[in-house]
């Protein structure tokens, strides 16, 4: 098992079933996840549909392992859209962690490409992201969209901020 989602995939576990936070030791995990310093997003689906999925754009941890801990308790526990996961659901969990690269602004739609690049839509203090490669997104505008969606930002407002970002997905 890939070892971003090995730690996902514990955190939820024991989180779940005895709401304890893993703390791994250096040994223990590959030297990655103790030396870098990235936004992650975890992401949980059960039966092919989203269960859970909450994640930083940029680090909030002092290193990787601790973003991809902090964000796995997040997804099963307290994204507003689904109730907790229960230890009933643990074993047909399906789990992804989405490491994201530096975003850089852009100044139109046409330098997206949904299969690669997320995208971050800004205007004042409210903010939206949306991944890349995600299933039934197919352009750049309802890509755009949905990240305005989620941010509170009105589906025709044009005067808005564009990032986009790279993402190494792990499955």
């Amino acid at each position: 098992m890939d070892p971003y989602v090995q730690l996902a995939r514990k955190t939820i576990e024991l989180y779940v079933r005895q709401r304890e936070v893993p703390r791994p030791k250096v040994e223990e995990l590959i030297p990655e996840l103790w030396t870098k310093r990235a936004g992650a997003f975890v992401s949980i689906h059960k039966g092919g549909e989203l269960r859970g999925c909450i994640g930083t754009i940029s680090a909030t941890q002092a290193t990787l392992a601790e973003e991809i801990i902090r964000n796995a308790v997040s997804a099963a526990t307290r994204d507003p859209r689904f109730p907790p996961i229960s230890e009933d659901e643990l074993s047909g969990l399906e789990i992804s962690v989405d490491v994201l690269g530096e975003a850089e602004r852009i100044e139109s739609e046409e330098e997206l490409d949904v299969k690669r690049y997320g995208v971050i839509v800004e205007k004042g203090y409210r903010r939206g992201l949306l991944l890349p490669d995600l299933e039934g997104v197919d352009t750049p505008a309802y890509q755009v969209q949905i990240a305005k969606w989620k941010a509170g930002i009105a589906e025709d407002e044009e005067d808005v901020r564009l990032y986009r970002f790279e993402v190494v997905r792990h499955e």
